[in-house]
């Protein structure tokens, strides 16, 4: 069975034509600006929208495991939380539910399958997406990609690029596109921000384009923390340098899109002080791109 947060359809943002976008749960980055925080864990939460809540009491009751409490407004406990559902059951308003759902992957394919002539016309088709789709049970995950070759439907792969590379080397023959985020150059930042090293998303990077692989280089960019030309030009000297084959590169500008998410999972949302680099600054790192030979760097998604 695959885990999955949401499936997103007639999505034109996450690689060419109309797709439709699965999303995985968890992920081993923990970064700042994540506007999917919950795909992070790789366990089911429950979800609250607090702000709609008119403490009735009614989810209290029906907790079997006491995670639910109300002082100035309904509280959960979300460590001992089970994601038994009752509470959802109980909720007159709908503001619970459940992120994670467990699909087959026959079940997946069908669903996929319903927007499959927007595909052909398009020339689109699906993008697995995350959390991180690498990190996830790879024999499920090459048997979903088989399948849907088999019908001769395209697939990328939306990666943060920290995974085992055996992960890769084993489904590269059946993806299209991967979509590699490139984050932050700086080891010490990539650790504070995103909560890993970077050497191995660098490794994949350099491993992926010497096997071939088709990749769209995505670059998230924050002025507090990579949206400078200092980090664009080291970018381009990494690219340069280690001969990596990009057939596009996207500069992503920050958005907060996702912060409300993080009340809503009893998190604090670390991104508040983060703001887009201006329209002045993106057209000027991709010039320094298109001045470098990566003719084919775009601002957005």
């Amino acid at each position: 069975m695959l885990t999955i947060t949401s499936i997103q359809k007639y999505s034109i943002h996450d690689g060419d034509g109309i797709r439709t976008t699965v999303f995985f749960k968890g992920c081993p980055l923990t970064c700042v600006w994540c506007h999917n925080p919950e795909t992070q864990t790789f366990q089911k939460q429950t979800m609250h929208n607090i702000e709609k809540c008119t403490n009735c009491a009614a989810c209290i009751n029906a907790c079997p495991n006491h995670a639910i409490d109300i002082k100035d407004s309904v509280v959960t406990d979300f460590e001992k939380c089970t994601t038994c559902g009752n509470c959802i059951d109980y909720c007159v308003l709908n503001l619970r539910e459940i992120m994670g759902s467990e699909y087959s992957i026959d079940e997946l394919v069908k669903c996929i399958r319903q927007d499959e002539m927007f595909y052909e016309e398009s020339g689109g088709g699906v993008t697995l997406s995350g959390g991180e789709v690498m990190t996830q049970n790879m024999e499920h995950i090459e048997a979903l990609l088989k399948a849907l070759t088999r019908i001769g439907i395209s697939v990328n792969i939306d990666t943060c690029g920290y995974a085992p590379y055996l992960n890769f080397s084993r489904i590269l023959p059946y993806v299209d596109t991967f979509l590699y985020d490139l984050k932050i150059m700086d080891a010490q930042k990539h650790q504070a921000f995103v909560g890993t090293d970077n050497q191995l998303i660098f490794d994949n990077l350099k491993k992926l384009s010497n096997d071939g692989a088709k990749i769209n280089l995505r670059l998230p960019l924050m002025r507090e923390i990579n949206g400078n030309q200092e980090e664009m030009q080291a970018v381009i000297h990494f690219l340069v340098t280690n001969h990596i084959q990009v057939t596009k590169i996207n500069l992503l500008p920050y958005h907060n899109t996702g912060s409300g998410k993080y009340n809503k999972l009893g998190k604090e949302y670390k991104g508040m002080h983060l703001h887009a680099p201006t329209k002045e600054e993106l057209e000027e790192f991709q010039s320094l791109f298109i001045q470098a030979g990566f003719h084919n760097t775009k601002i957005g998604g």
